[in-house]
């Protein structure tokens, strides 16, 4: 008998890094894929972007759970409805196991849902840290839900131990996104600027920037000192993706709106660039600038520089290429400069990516499969003992 694994997806980022993980998983004989999409995939403000997803797999469930709203009462509130509708969709679909990654809100409602029912639960990328952010609450919550843990390196694996979780079921299988890098056939200079409908510059970034949730309403004023330092940037053409579903996202991407509109000879914007269009773009830009994960994730990978700004990644694990700075003007324009400096160019040739290179899917899926699930919901906290 077949074991039905489902996957919960709430975003377009998330999705781009569980895509070839789903693939392994519906091309095996001894699995039956399940796919729950939620959050912003059926949100016509964030692209809708279920339907690419319809393109790869057939969807289960479609669990509409965002308010009009991106306050704290407003996400609050979606996470109750979410909750309520991934128990019905649980009790219909009946799995042997929940697979989720990361640490959105989206997937805190579908993990602890999940356990009130008694479904074992695999959780990707935990163990990390994001001190800016309310994620980072959330992901060590969704570990201590979960059954199986698959971290991107030893540091996240340990981490993941130091929170009780015992050895013999958390496994370091290194960064899923690199698996989409070695996979993809990703565009050539050409096809890029096609499918963008833009021509790249002399010198080309691309601009992810999101919310610091763990801080009162900062992300006009950090995102306006990141404008005024682009826009003063010779011989650059800018590429902006949007804003998640976070608190004062919106401000975001009003912000790009009106930059974009304002700038339209040297700058484009996207709801979602897509995960072919996105790393294809890393191929041709010179930095990822912003707060994205992608930044530490990915972009190493591809050599180039990576400005991250603000605290909503920090305590991630970084490559040598990635610029730490704060959100003031000076630093960010600061950035800028050594990212182009002849000592930092040559750092860059010797980047090595610290999340491994591919193979996780494979390694996941393996796992998931033949882990025996006998007594898994059953946990007792491993204890690490202190040697003096």
């Amino acid at each position: 008998m077949k074991r039905k694994i489902c996957v919960v997806t709430g975003t377009r980022a998330e999705y781009g890094l569980l895509y070839w993980l789903m693939k392994e998983m519906g091309s095996d004989n001894e699995l039956e894929l399940q796919l729950i999409v939620t959050g912003m995939h059926l949100s016509p403000e964030f692209g809708l972007t279920y339907k690419i997803i319809e393109n790869d797999f057939k969807i289960d469930k479609k669990i509409e759970m965002l308010l009009s709203s991106d306050t704290s009462v407003g996400i609050s509130k979606s996470m109750g409805l979410a909750q309520i509708s991934f128990a019905e969709a649980y009790e219909d679909l009946k799995p042997d196991m929940l697979v989720v990654l990361g640490d959105r809100y989206e997937v805190f409602s579908a993990v602890s849902t999940a356990m009130i029912a008694g479904i074992p639960i695999a959780h990707l990328h935990g163990g990390e840290t994001t001190e800016g952010a309310f994620d980072e609450s959330i992901r060590h919550s969704i570990t201590k839900m979960s059954h199986l843990h698959f971290t991107a390196t030893d540091e996240y694996k340990n981490r993941v131990i130091q929170l009780g979780e015992h050895p013999d079921r958390v496994f370091n299988v290194g960064g899923l996104g690199i698996d989409n890098i070695k996979k993809l056939k990703l565009l050539s200079k050409e096809e890029f600027e096609k499918s963008i409908d833009f021509k790249l510059n002399k010198k080309n970034i691309l601009v992810t920037f999101h919310p610091v949730t763990l801080e009162n309403s900062t992300a006009k004023d950090q995102f306006g000192e990141l404008l005024d330092v682009i826009d003063e940037l010779e011989d650059t053409n800018i590429i902006l993706t949007k804003a998640n579903s976070d608190t004062d996202g919106r401000v975001i991407n009003q912000m790009i709106d009106e930059y974009v509109s304002n700038n339209s000879d040297k700058a484009v914007g996207f709801t979602s660039l897509g995960q072919l269009r996105y790393l294809s773009a890393l191929q041709w830009i010179d930095a990822v600038v912003g707060n994205s994960s992608s930044g530490l994730l990915e972009a190493p990978t591809f050599k180039i520089a990576t400005i991250n700004i603000g605290d909503r990644q920090k305590g991630r694990l970084m490559a040598d290429s990635v610029i730490n700075c704060s959100s003031k003007y000076k630093d960010i324009k600061e950035s800028f400069e050594k990212i182009y400096s002849r000592d930092f160019k040559k750092i860059l040739k010797e980047t090595q990516n610290p999340y491994g290179n591919g193979g996780a899917s494979v390694k996941i899926k393996e796992c998931i499969k033949s882990f025996s699930l006998e007594g898994i919901l059953k946990k007792s906290f491993y204890d690490i003992k202190v040697t003096e």
